[in-house]
């Protein structure tokens, strides 16, 4: 097989300049590629011509992206959950106290709460965990934004420029994800998260959508979910097991901390999907997996006591499930770890 094309600059001495100033710097073998890679795109901006108003968007972004891995980096151990909902709420309408609750839950389960550090029931939550357990993603906007007290000043309060950019730290950090009912911006943030999920773009994560008792808002969506896109052939009928409805904070934690009862976390390694579990599965268990999922398997599951090569230095104490996934149905992949966690 021929030689991958070299991805480098035009000039021949800015690529030997490139290569000496990482070497300079001591920038590791392992990492040095990519380095070299993220100045190249930089510097081919500059042999593109890039315009100044596209060099902006791009300078912003990447400041944006470096500060806020150097906020999270600290935390990477805790598990987050992120909570979504209307910035309008007042402080002691219903969904904020039951957003108030959720965060006191989860803190109290060991885990940490990032919101979008608004008022209502960003707010609302942010209170509920309190300053040291909260991170907050905030967005520069003409209108209703500004830092909610609880997380306003926090050294874990990063301020963005750009969605784009936000909407990735609000996910990629996050083992979970909770909704309570909101306006354009929830809707559009919960069907970015289960499009992910459903498209494999992002891990597998529990995807809560919270109410008050009696109100119905996200029974009224899962019943147009169901209806409609399901009923028109829209998305296929287990896509609605991403997500789960529920209308009190016990559930919802529940729903969460189960999820990673046995299931740990998952990845791709070649074809093949490894799931990280806590404790290996029996042989019956095993073999009732493979037959209650073999629509979505294109082989037998294999059980391994620790890890492949290939993510060795990824919780080497854990056993693996190794699946021949056939990558396209991805809600029979969320029940089959829901099936996991039951076994």
């Amino acid at each position: 097989m021929a030689n991958e094309r070299r991805y480098q600059l035009q000039s021949e001495e800015a690529n030997r300049q490139l290569g000496a100033l990482l070497a300079g710097l001591g920038v590791h073998q392992e990492t040095s590629q990519y380095y070299a890679q993220m100045l190249t795109t930089v510097l081919k901006l500059f042999e593109d011509g890039a315009d100044v108003g596209d060099l902006k968007i791009v300078n912003s972004a990447l400041k944006e992206l470096r500060y806020a891995f150097k906020v999270f980096s600290p935390y990477r151990a805790m598990p987050k959950v992120t909570v979504f909902g209307s910035a309008r709420t007042a402080p002691d309408h219903p969904i904020t106290l039951q957003a108030n609750d959720f965060g006191r839950r989860m803190v109290e389960a060991g885990w940490m709460v990032i919101t979008g550090a608004g008022s209502g029931v960003m707010g609302g939550a942010q209170a509920g965990a309190g300053r040291e357990q909260s991170f907050g993603l905030n967005i520069r906007l003409p209108f209703e934004q500004e830092a909610n007290p609880w997380i306003a000043e926090d050294p874990k309060l990063i301020t963005f420029k750009y969605f784009f950019t936000r909407k990735l730290f609000l996910l990629k950090e996050s083992a979970a994800a909770c909704f309570l009912p909101g306006g354009f911006g929830t809707f559009d943030e919960v069907f970015e998260v289960l499009t992910l999920i459903q498209t494999g773009k992002t891990s597998m994560i529990p995807v809560l959508l919270l109410d008050i008792p009696g109100r119905g808002y996200w029974k009224a969506w899962d019943a147009y979910v169901r209806e409609e896109m399901v009923g028109r052939g829209f998305i296929a009928p287990e896509d609605v097991h991403l997500y789960r409805v529920t209308e009190t904070v016990e559930d919802a934690g529940r729903e969460i901390l189960d999820f990673y009862g046995v299931f740990h976390s998952h990845r791709f390694v070649g074809e093949h999907l490894v799931l990280r579990i806590h404790r290996p599965l029996n042989p019956e268990a095993l073999d009732a997996l493979g037959r209650e999922f073999q629509d979505i398997l294109k082989g037998p599951v294999l059980s391994l006591p620790g890890p492949l090569p290939a993510e060795e230095d990824e919780w080497p104490e854990l056993p693996r499930l190794i699946l021949p996934f056939n990558r396209t149905s991805y809600g029979r992949l969320r029940q089959l770890i829901g099936f996991i966690n039951r076994s």
